[in-house]
């Protein structure tokens, strides 16, 4: 009985339809996601705290492989953190890849700072509004 069950179950999947395409309101202005992402870039760069804040919201979200913050106290701990780490004086930031669609920004980069080199880093950024309201981030360390 449950092999008729999980057949007619598969009959019915696939009788339906997928849509394969995600449709995404066509008033998204792409230029505004990538003004949103050059700014995000330059203030990360400039260890500018106050400056890269301004790209989020009390709503936004950032995951990343250890933790996920939400809201602008725990996004700006996050970038408090990743600046001692970064110095701006002595880290380069070297931008692979960068990918613009509707609201979606990708980058790939690589880095290296005075302690550790990241030869693989990304992120991906949802940026509404002006603002970026998800973003993930992910880096693979060097030898």
């Amino acid at each position: 009985m449950k092999r008729l069950g999980y057949l007619l179950l598969l009959t019915v999947l696939g009788c339906c339809t997928v849509k394969k395409d995600i449709e995404i309101s066509p008033t998204v202005d792409e230029n505004q996601t990538r003004a949103v992402l050059r700014h995000h870039m330059d203030a990360f760069l400039a260890n500018d705290l106050d400056a890269i804040m301004s790209d989020y919201t009390e709503e936004s979200v950032l995951i990343t492989p250890d933790s996920t913050f939400k809201g602008l106290e725990a996004i700006r701990q996050n970038f408090a953190n990743a600046f001692t780490i970064f110095p701006k004086d002595s880290s380069s930031m070297t931008l692979r890849k960068s990918v613009v669609k509707q609201d979606v920004a990708y980058v790939i980069w690589e880095a290296k700072t005075p302690t550790f080199s990241l030869p693989f880093g990304t992120d991906t950024f949802i940026i509404q509004n002006g603002k970026i309201v998800r973003q993930t981030f992910a880096a693979a360390p060097g030898n």
